[in-house]
């Protein structure tokens, strides 16, 4: 589904607004996971409301890739991301979630957001103790 949207400021949130219509058109509810193309670039998000209006954050890295500027008026295609959100973890976190059943049960009902939160604190570790030590972390936060 193709609309156009103003490239918004970063206040209250760098965006695009999603017409009410297309979200509706979509049919995955108020707050759908969508794929979302500008000029070609893609990525992966969550129509979110914000005062009332359907917004499409986009960050600087997306805008840059979409080459895009503030204020410009751009051709948005979205579509309704039926694809599971897997995250994908890192061996020596998964076999430290493998000896420990209740640490597993507990991760495996995590929604998507929160598994990739545990993975992107475990894999931004520049050195091998603090990775170690985050893995350790993760486990302790998820056994309660």
């Amino acid at each position: 589904m193709k609309f156009w949207s103003q490239v918004e400021p970063p206040e209250p949130m760098r965006g695009l607004e999603v017409p009410p219509e297309v979200v509706a058109a979509l049919g995955g509810g108020a707050r759908p996971p969508v794929k979302i193309t500008v000029n070609g670039h893609s990525w992966k998000s969550r129509v979110a409301i914000l005062r009332g209006r359907h917004l499409l954050g986009l960050s600087n890295a997306n805008r840059q890739a979409a080459e895009v500027e503030i204020g410009e008026k751009v051709e948005v295609e979205l579509e309704l991301d039926t694809e599971p959100r897997v995250v994908v973890e890192p061996p020596d976190f998964a076999r430290a979630l493998d000896d420990d059943p209740v640490a597993r049960a507990a991760y495996d009902n995590l929604t998507y957001s929160r598994k990739h939160e545990h993975v992107r604190a475990i894999e931004s570790a520049k050195k091998p103790e603090t990775r170690r030590r985050r893995i350790e972390k993760a486990i302790a936060t998820l056994r309660g």
